[in-house]
């Protein structure tokens, strides 16, 4: 037994060491590359992920043929991710427009060792009746019905990331960053086509429990500030994931921060974990990763009906 704990302690101290010896090779090949070298190597990385890095602001986003497009959007999404370590305040806002149900969603919190924020714009085929909002599938909007949007996230310290495009899922995560969802505030701005969808998403604004101060109009722009979830009601099994998965966010983002010093910035973080633990960085650019899975499930359950 003792003999056996000697040669376990063994391994361990020999595998510490050459860590440190491969981390010392890797620290001295990210300080040898410049700054256009590692934004390159990290797009490269990135790109199969359906995101894009902005090397001048440190955070990641979606690009636009992402294979997140694919899977569209259902509510079960949301009800599965803190069980794969995303908790997030979500916010969704439902309209009818031209015969179809439009779905306009907003979210911020956590995404592993990510803080970040997204806007999502989906439809339906038809109008769709309020009590079957859940269990419908969402198409993501085509390149014609493509929103300009605007989204400004700041934590509680006044720290902010602010990215601007033509999207259908705008979005921006900050690697290595810890946040509960309550302390983070997301500002928005979309533009419509025209008055009448801009009018149809704030009657969905209304029936959501917000009201005419909640928001500024510009022309076909309304601006809109998302603190808190109106609606908490999470069940038992639920508030249980999203405890759990914050705490092993925070561990997982000490940990993030520990493996890769001595580097500061964004750039070398990344680099640093992907040529060390090359797994953990793949689990970092899963944002969205359970979509595929969720999807694939549903359509099993759904051929087998």
């Amino acid at each position: 037994m003792y003999f056996l704990f000697f040669i376990l302690l063994m391994i361990a101290f020999f595998s510490c060491i050459l860590f440190h010896i491969r981390k010392k090779r890797i620290i001295k090949k990210i300080k040898c590359m410049d700054e256009c070298q590692k934004c390159s190597v990290i797009e490269e990385l990135v790109k199969p992920f359906g995101y894009c890095y902005h090397c001048r602001c440190g955070f990641f986003s979606a690009t636009l043929d992402a294979w997140q497009r694919k899977a569209g959007y259902t509510w079960f999404y949301d009800y599965m991710a803190p069980r794969f370590q995303m908790v997030f305040d979500a916010l969704p806002i439902y309209f009818d427009y031209r015969g179809r149900t439009w779905l306009i969603e907003f979210w911020k919190g956590q995404y592993g060792i990510n803080t970040g924020a997204e806007i999502g714009i989906y439809h339906a085929d038809e109008i769709i009746a309020e009590n079957a909002y859940k269990s419908t599938l969402f198409e993501c909007a085509s390149d014609e019905e493509l929103l300009n949007c605007s989204l400004t996230l700041c934590d509680a310290n006044g720290d902010c990331v602010k990215t601007c495009q033509k999207h259908w899922w705008i979005t921006a995560f900050l690697t290595g960053c810890f946040t509960q969802p309550y302390n983070l505030c997301l500002k928005s701005t979309l533009t419509f086509p025209n008055g009448e969808m801009q009018s149809a998403f704030i009657d969905g604004m209304y029936r959501a429990g917000y009201t005419r101060h909640d928001f500024v109009l510009c022309g076909l722009s309304l601006t809109f500030t998302f603190l808190r979830q109106k609606k908490t009601d999470y069940n038992l099994l639920t508030r249980f994931w999203r405890r759990f998965s914050q705490w092993k966010n925070k561990i997982s983002c000490r940990l993030y921060l520990w493996v890769t010093k001595p580097f500061q910035s964004s750039e070398d973080r990344i680099l640093c974990l992907y040529y060390c633990i090359p797994i953990a960085f793949r689990k970092l650019l899963r944002m969205r990763r359970f979509h595929k899975r969720c999807h694939k499930k549903r359509r099993c359950c759904r051929r087998r009906s």
